[in-house]
């Protein structure tokens, strides 16, 4: 019996992450086949082959992507992004959802920016209880005046989802930067502290 429960761990530690890895790029390639949808129907790849090829829709996803992309770069393209943007923000309800989506994309993929670069150890939810976050940035303005303290802003990411999580403020004093990549604190946090990243250096925030 105990051959027989080896080899059945074993063999789910060998499937198990292989399946899960082709749900997630079934799922993505799926959802970005979608795209296709906005091709008129006589330019269907599906109607042009005569069969269905999974990933059109990622080669399209990323055509767009780089279209977009060099269009915004110029002069003229950066005047049509800011016309639009005015345009949006006269739109009820709809300027309130615009806004912060990209308040907050531009914070995530500026290269300047200093959200999600760095990954601390912080006392959550209680003192003497640790778990990983990562630094966002630093509390301005109206909240910045009232702690008066160097606090910085983190976020608390749920375990395995990390998609979900806490935003707090905590003193810089009370945090301890990783000698860790954003990516191996990630994979710590999904594998609930099973896939352990190599020993770090823990520094104070200063």
């Amino acid at each position: 019996m105990s051959a027989l429960r080896k080899w059945l761990f074993t063999g789910l530690l060998v499937i198990v992450p292989g399946v899960i890895t082709a749900w997630v790029l079934n799922w993505i390639v799926s959802t970005l086949d979608q795209t296709l949808q906005i091709l008129p129907g006589a330019w269907q790849p599906d109607k042009l082959l005569g069969i269905h090829i999974p990933g059109f829709g990622v080669l399209l996803t990323l055509l767009i992507l780089l279209v977009v992309g060099a269009v915004a770069s110029n002069f003229a393209g950066r005047k049509l992004v800011q016309w639009g943007d005015a345009l949006v923000h006269r739109i009820p309800v709809v300027r309130s959802i615009y806004s912060s989506v990209k308040q907050v994309s531009d914070t995530l993929f500026s290269e300047s920016g200093n959200a999600f670069r760095t990954a601390v150890l912080v006392q959550w939810p209680r003192e003497g209880v640790w778990t990983v976050a990562f630094v966002t940035g630093a509390p301005n303005g109206e909240i910045a005046a009232y702690l008066r303290d160097e606090f910085v802003s983190v976020y608390v990411p749920t375990t395995p989802n990390p998609t979900g999580g806490y935003f707090v403020m905590v003193r810089k004093s009370d945090c301890v930067e990783l000698d860790m990549s954003v990516d191996s604190a990630l994979k710590y946090i999904v594998s609930m502290g099973v896939v352990a990243p190599a020993a770090p250096t823990q520094l104070p925030l200063k």
